[in-house]
């Protein structure tokens, strides 16, 4: 079985690392999985430092449907059996040639398709019909919560037998690779995400202002188009001193700045199933989300972690103040605990095989229905 993975390229967060990490995972089964972005950037520099087999189209702008004929034909003298895309814009090219192609095609839906272009005016509107529209031409199409699946069969009408639910995972490390913390002064917080109105990164500032508790320090790592309208806001509320943007981080970075962090904080209206908590638990800090996606998947309980409402600056406040009130010590045994779990639950082998299992379904390798 032969898979042609496609994304536009350009992503920095969640979905480049779940590209990357699924890609790098195969090669290390000896699965015949390649990489093809529309344009040269993050995605490609990641997979080829990862020696992934990578084609980069070469679309000189967003939308350049010319190179569209190269595409098809990479697909079909490419012999792939599976076309798997990953973000609206690869979903778009391959919908306009899906006739065309020999292989079946599959998407993975990492975002709620009607909040992807939200706040963009008509553009937004048309950009997000012509989404739908993909989605509904796929064979198959994973989503990355149950909540994903259940949006997609009642709001956007997509058969629940064309959908596998499936969740993401990370290459997890041995605690004893994990970088000691280092000793610090205050609590420190991190939010990782794109500064973006969805990640509710205002709420977080709020819930700061909130608890006036000036041993606090909030770590803000992602660019985006809300970063210039956070800064504001932070020097609005008259908490400047305690909040640093640090804008875009590689990984490494991150992983560093995680070496003296207490808590890692999602206030996100909306998620998938979010990676940077899965990352920030493989480096041993404890995690508060809000209740996205299939957060109870991920925060069993609250020995696990803590998980606060949607939306709910008093909810999100209180739980980072159950938070500094804990120990060190027993905020590193929660944090322990929930790696362990996640550990066995999510890694990258256990969904690479899921991942193959599907795919042998939508070839009809497999008996069965689609689900």
């Amino acid at each position: 079985m032969k898979v042609l993975h496609i994304n536009a390229g350009l992503e920095k967060g969640g979905g480049l690392s779940h590209i990357v990490n699924l890609l790098t995972e195969a090669k290390r089964q000896n699965v015949d999985f390649e990489l093809l972005t529309l344009a040269d950037g993050p995605v490609a520099k990641a997979a080829k430092k990862a020696k992934i087999k990578t084609t980069i189209l070469g679309a000189q702008s967003r939308y350049d449907l010319s190179v569209l004929k190269r595409l098809t034909s990479l697909i079909n003298e490419g012999n792939f059996d599976i076309v798997h895309t990953h973000g609206a814009r690869a979903n778009l090219f391959v919908s306009m040639i899906k006739k065309q192609i020999k292989a079946k095609w599959i998407i993975t839906v990492h975002s709620d398709p009607l909040k992807d272009f939200e706040g963009r005016g008509m553009i937004g509107n048309i950009f997000t019909k012509l989404n739908i529209m993909a989605l509904k031409k796929a064979d198959g199409i994973f989503a990355i919560t149950q909540n994903f699946s259940n949006l997609l069969v009642e709001k956007v009408g997509i058969p629940k037998t064309k959908i596998c639910v499936i969740y993401n995972g990370i290459f997890f490390h041995q605690n004893k690779n994990v970088p000691k913390k280092y000793t610090h002064l205050y609590f420190n917080i991190i939010n990782v995400g794109r500064a973006e109105k969805v990640k509710g990164q205002d709420l977080l500032l709020k819930a700061i202002k909130k608890l006036n508790d000036q041993n606090i320090r909030l770590h803000i790592v992602g660019d985006g188009s809300e970063l210039n309208n956070l800064r504001a806001l932070a020097r609005d509320l008259g908490i400047s001193s305690q909040v640093t943007f640090h804008g875009f981080l590689t990984q490494q970075e991150t992983r560093k700045l995680y070496q003296k962090m207490d808590l890692a904080v999602l206030t996100s209206y909306s998620e998938s199933f979010p990676l940077v908590l899965l990352e920030a638990s493989d480096n041993l800090v404890p995690i508060l989300s809000t209740d996205v996606g299939d957060i109870e998947k991920m925060i069993p309980n609250e020995e696990y972690g803590f998980v606060a409402k949607i939306g709910d600056i008093d909810s999100i406040s209180e739980k980072i103040r159950q938070a500094t009130a804990k120990s060190k010590t027993d905020l590193m045994a929660m944090a322990e605990k929930e790696k362990t779990y996640l550990m066995h639950a999510f890694s990258m082998k256990n969904q690479l095989v899921a991942i193959e299992n599907y795919y042998k379904l939508v070839l009809g390798e497999n008996s069965g229905k689609l689900s």
